[in-house]
């Protein structure tokens, strides 16, 4: 047993057990930026990328539906980086979040974007391994999200020493282009300190599922890759594996690129100062020279943030075999639970682009005299459940499942509920008004969760993961939590709801409440949808 089982727990236990450093807080005039910096790095701009009207976030949540026989091109690829993790407005309003204070202040900007985030942090950083077959000379390329472009950090074809790391049996076409995912465990622990692993890997999911329903919505194909060699793509991206971990590779269907034409080369002339030559290996292979420059004057490292990198980095190119995750599947609702039927789910027929727009977290704004319909809530559900497949090496096992506090839901009674995603209904767990236990149990002061009209549960067995692909597992459990939070915030935009999410809140009493002893299921996350009070006091202005 490994040290993710430890942590996991830790994780459920932190409401009554706080995990240490109990005494930390955070340095907020120290803190780091939220993208990483690299001075004097060229850079070209990415180009504008229209997106269909008809690419609805209906077509865009059902992957395995939709067409995926499209090719990426430098405009699509522009198009899904800036829906995602791109800026594209800022935003004030009055609200009930701890930081209200702090927005108006230019320099502390809250800027929209496409992708959920932790605390806001995004610590993801996205960088595109170009081959041969691209528009630009081949090389790695950081994508700096405040200006919506690429920077250039070094000359030179590596996409085989990519090809190379994923191995055999990874996911996805065969190309000479990706994107890698890496997460700087600073922008995030600064705040989060120990409990930063689990926040950042949901993060992974995030962003990994906005481009899932992004991409499928116009017929392009996402599959992300979470088993690779971590150590010889932190060598490439030269990235200490202490500070910075690499979480996954997509690799992209490419238009123009020829099968066959794969060969490693190492080219014969190469900018001295972006690159230089690692001979950790037999074969010479090409790194990036530059470092990211750190805007904090004091960095912090946490025990736990060093241990869980170390036990998740570990085994990192053992790919589960096919069907190795169904002994964790999602539990099965009990079928002798009294079943509430709900209608065919609310049409989710708003293009993704204009739904991640619109897409933000609610703050303390519910107004519970106008309850959320049963197609609302079917719509998020079935979203949802979506967003519980990740696909690419981890199959289309479906790890979570969907549990409901309903208190103001048209033509449901108040209780708590587990959705039934077969028969597309919900099965009665427990009678009752929900909101005394649902604010009794969060932590914060930014949500009234009586006031919310449903608040939604997503659990995963992550023992049992771990316990059948190991402590890497850890990753997949809350990317997969991402995911279904990214789906949900996305839905709730298109049927004009409200949403916020939060991990704040005592996980044990869930287990206890909902009767989950006995299943392994540990909620980890909650969802809280419903509408909101009119005429808000909001500043929003749009620079994309």
């Amino acid at each position: 047993m490994g040290y993710a089982h430890e942590y996991a727990a830790a994780i459920m236990h932190r409401g009554r057990v706080p995990m240490d450093p109990a005494d930390y807080v955070p340095n907020w005039q120290d803190g780091p930026r939220k993208a990483k910096f690299y001075p004097g790095a060229d850079s070209f701009p990415l180009p504008d990328a229209p997106y269909p009207a008809d690419a609805t976030l209906d077509r865009g949540l059902c992957p395995e539906e939709a067409p995926d026989d499209g090719e990426f091109d430098l405009a699509t690829l522009s198009g899904m980086l800036r829906d995602s993790y791109g800026l594209t407005g800022r935003r004030l309003g009055v609200q009930a979040n701890t930081d209200l204070s702090a927005l108006p202040f230019y320099p502390l900007a809250n800027w929209s974007r496409g992708s959920a985030s932790g605390g806001g942090l995004y610590p993801v950083g996205v960088h595109w391994i170009s081959g041969p077959s691209g528009p630009v000379p081949p090389g790695v390329h950081y994508y700096s999200t405040r200006h919506h472009a690429m920077q250039r950090l070094l000359t030179g074809d590596v996409s085989g020493q990519v090809r190379a790391a994923l191995g055999e049996g990874a996911p996805g076409p065969a190309t000479d282009q990706y994107l890698v995912l890496s997460i700087k465990f600073w922008q995030n622990s600064f705040k989060y300190n120990s409990f930063s692993f689990h926040a950042v890997s949901m993060d992974l999911g995030a962003c990994v599922q906005t481009w899932r329903m992004w991409a499928a919505a116009r017929g392009l194909a996402v599959e992300p890759a979470l088993w690779f060699d971590e150590e010889r793509l932190a060598a490439l991206l030269g990235a200490d594996p202490k500070e910075e971990g690499i979480f996954a590779v997509v690799p992209l269907k490419w238009a123009g690129y020829e099968a066959g034409s794969d060969a490693t080369t190492t080219p014969a002339a190469v900018r001295s100062k972006d690159v230089e030559l690692s001979v950790r290996r037999k074969d010479a292979e090409l790194s990036v020279r530059r470092k990211d420059v750190e805007r904090s004057r004091t960095v912090l490292t946490f025990d736990a943030l060093l241990r869980m990198q170390a036990a998740t980095s570990a085994d990192a190119t053992a790919r589960p075999a096919p069907g190795a995750l169904a002994p964790a599947a999602a539990h099965p609702v009990d079928p002798a639970a009294v079943e509430v039927e709900l209608p065919p789910a609310r049409p989710l027929e708003t293009d993704v682009r204009t739904a991640l727009r619109d897409r933000r977290s609610s703050f303390g704004r519910f107004e519970a005299q106008q309850p959320v319909t049963r197609p609302q809530l079917a719509a998020c559900l079935a979203a949802a459940v979506a967003g519980s497949r990740l696909g690419g090496d981890t199959g289309d096992e479906r790890l979570a499942k969907l549990y409901v506090f309903a208190s103001h839901v048209e033509g449901v009674e108040p209780g708590a509920y587990a959705y039934d995603p077969e028969r597309r209904s919900l099965r009665r767990v427990k009678e009752g008004r929900p909101g005394e236990f649902l604010q009794r149990n969060y932590f914060l002061a930014n949500y009234n969760l009586e006031q919310a009209g449903a608040v939604l549960v997503p659990t995963v067995r992550t023992t049992a993961v771990l316990d059948a692909v190991g402590d890497r597992g850890y990753r997949l459990v809350n990317a997969t939590i991402g995911a279904v939070a990214q789906s949900v915030y996305t839905a709730a935009s298109a049927v004009d709801l409200g949403c916020g999410v939060a991990l704040g809140f005592d996980n044990i009493s869930y287990i206890e409440e909902l009767g989950l002893e006995g299943t392994g299921e540990a909620p980890l996350l909650i969802m809280m949808i419903g509408n909101e009070r009119p005429a808000p006091a909001d500043f929003r202005y749009e620079i994309a």
